[in-house]
């Protein structure tokens, strides 16, 4: 009996003189959250920032509510993030006059569609050139299952210069996501979105395109506790490891 008690104090001693402390920089709730059945648009939102807050992606969310690109959106518009599961009527058959084609030129056609179509998608990814976005040590890498680690932080200076890690538009410049601070998307291609967060200014606005390297921002410590560069790719909408794509120091 005595043993048992002993057992039992030194327990409630570990329990109580070592509660778990999570690091310095890292999100005490999930980096996104599950979509809700509608979504009313406040001022500030851009469709990016609203599919990057719901981990969705903002092609999806443009389709299922009848967006066209640019993608614009307005305050109070209601977003739906889940579509219908309606099934596309098919054509009526009409008749018409047969045309004949040889076989040889039906094929010829659609092997150089096929190429052109492949090429095209090829190098729209093969264009991009990634570079660091900032200088310094990585305090927090990328975890597949771990939440909010979905990007690494770079720890750094206040003030220090953010550049764009690759070329493109940005499509969102403001701190209306929580646990991001002073935020700025970049998409990149039809496929790829860049993520800089924390910063203590941002440089450039929505709808500027910037170029590899280029000064978009400074870093700092907006919603978080240290100074640090929240850094994420994106995509189809969901997260990479950046260091993937990020060339070797």
């Amino acid at each position: 009996m005595r043993f048992v008690s002993i057992v039992l104090l030194l327990t409630l001693t570990a329990c109580s003189g070592s509660r778990a402390v999570a690091p310095i920089g890292s999100y005490k709730t999930k980096s996104t959250q599950k979509p809700p059945a509608s979504y009313a648009v406040k001022s500030g939102d851009t469709l990016y920032s609203v599919s990057w807050r719901y981990g969705m992606d903002y092609k999806t969310v443009a389709s299922i509510n009848n967006i066209r690109a640019p993608y614009t959106i307005y305050v109070g518009q209601k977003l739906r993030f889940k579509g219908s599961s309606k099934v596309a009527k098919k054509p009526a058959t009409r008749t018409t006059t047969k045309k004949y084609t040889s076989k040889k030129a039906t094929a010829t056609t659609t092997k150089i569609v096929a190429k052109k179509a492949t090429n095209t998608v090829y190098s729209a990814n093969r264009t991009l050139k990634w570079q660091w976005p900032v200088h310094g040590k990585i305090i927090s890498s990328y975890s597949e299952s771990a939440a909010g680690r979905k990007g690494i932080d770079i720890a750094g200076k206040s003030g220090q210069v953010v550049k764009a890690a690759a070329g493109g538009k940005v499509v969102y410049s403001g701190n209306g996501l929580a646990r991001y601070g002073n935020l700025i998307i970049i998409k990149h291609n039809d496929a790829y979105l860049s993520a800089y967060a924390h910063n203590k200014a941002l440089l450039v606005k929505e709808g500027n395109t910037v170029k590899v390297g280029q000064k978009i921002a400074t870093l700092g410590r907006t919603g978080t506790q240290r100074d640090q560069l929240h850094f994420e790719i994106r995509r189809n909408g969901k997260p990479v490891d950046p260091m993937r794509f990020l060339p070797k120091r």
